[in-house]
């Protein structure tokens, strides 16, 4: 994404589906909350006029007051969620006004007992959904994320980022969970890593690269990269060969897996993670015994055509796995290769000049 792009994952109906990936990444704007698919094509084109017509102080004001009310609740979490882009500062008011976010943490450990056994209802995850895409909105904005994670608040979301089913209420309270997280990693902020390290949220996160729906695996696998790329998530990830091969088993297994079904934009995340962690000496090292060997070969080609980045991300990490030996031939080879560019536009200058 860049992932911090805001297009819309405002509520629309239907299931999530890659559309919602953008080419650099999952777009969190659009991961929250999720309607029913019941509404006509008219009703639709109204919600979506009503969505984008400007919306005044007040009225925001009002729905964070009807908050506190449960017979006005579920309908001010709807609408302001609807709204969240069209107010640069709903994280700040949200944060400061009183009891809202008691009310949105209430919501969400209000489904609790519905996660096991799995009894949760569509509306019962839109309507937290809706809760956890304001959430989503604090955790992103550059005011309130410190204040988001010091008072440990992403820690309410793991019981839902643990839960198994695969039904759509549950799929979709474990993809808007994720768009909370993503929105905190795609800061690059040292302190929200070293925040999510005390935290479970790796293992949770490699559960859900394994089993998880398409765009799921790919924003767990987003935040795993982002993990990863601060020195601070390498270094721990590298740590004890426990946690490196539980990473590279998992990241494996994903690449097997895409043989049979591919997917371009969770490829490229795959490739990023396998990158970032040839970086680390011991890392690269255990790579060059492990790393699948699809990767080696051109199985990905017809996949990775068009996407010229994540190309020279695999080139670089083959190029990083290669034996010392192999590694000096190439850039022998290189250099030579440079040289005779250089030794042929200094010929081609000297008969221009004649």
């Amino acid at each position: 994404m860049n992932i911090g792009s805001s297009s819309s994952l405002n509520p629309s109906p239907g299931p999530i589906t890659t559309s919602n990936v953008g080419n650099n990444g999952p777009s969190f704007a659009a991961i929250g909350n999720q309607t029913s698919n019941n509404s006509s094509t008219n009703t639709n084109q109204s919600a979506s006029n009503a969505n984008n017509a400007p919306v005044s102080r007040e009225r925001i004001a009002s729905w964070i007051t009807e908050l506190l009310s449960s017979t006005t609740r579920e309908a001010a979490l709807m609408e302001l969620s609807r709204k969240r882009e069209k107010v640069s500062d709903l994280a700040v008011l949200l944060w400061h006004s009183f009891g809202s976010v008691a009310v949105l943490l209430y919501e969400v450990i209000s489904v609790y007992p519905y996660i096991n056994p799995p009894t949760l209802t569509a509306q019962q995850s839109n309507r937290v959904c809706n809760a956890l895409a304001l959430l989503q909105c604090i955790a992103s904005h550059p005011e309130t994320r410190t204040l988001f994670i010091q008072a440990n608040v992403p820690l309410f979301l793991y019981p839902f980022l643990n839960t198994k089913s695969s039904t759509r209420p549950f799929e979709y309270l474990r993809l808007t969970s994720l768009g909370v997280i993503g929105a905190l990693v795609k800061t690059d902020e040292t302190e929200v890593i070293n925040f999510l390290l005390t935290t479970e949220i790796i293992p949770l996160s490699l559960r859900i690269m394994q089993s998880g729906s398409e765009l799921s695996k790919t924003v767990a696998t987003f935040i795993l990269q982002k993990i990863l790329a601060d020195d601070s998530g390498l270094s721990y990830m590298c740590e004890t060969f426990d946690r490196f091969s539980h990473v590279a088993m998992v990241l494996g297994r994903m690449v097997l897996q895409q043989q049979r079904e591919a997917s371009g934009r969770l490829l490229k995340h795959i490739i990023r993670c396998y990158l970032r962690l040839s970086d680390n000496t011991r890392a690269r090292e255990a790579l060059r015994s492990c790393l699948p060997d699809c990767l080696k070969d051109h199985t990905f080609d017809a996949v990775l055509k068009d996407d010229a980045s994540t190309k020279k991300w695999l080139s670089q990490l083959l190029l990083n796995l290669e034996t010392p030996a192999a590694a000096a031939t190439t850039n022998a080879q290189q250099q030579s290769s440079n040289s005779a560019v250089q030794q042929h536009n200094q010929t081609s200058s000297t008969l221009e000049i004649g």
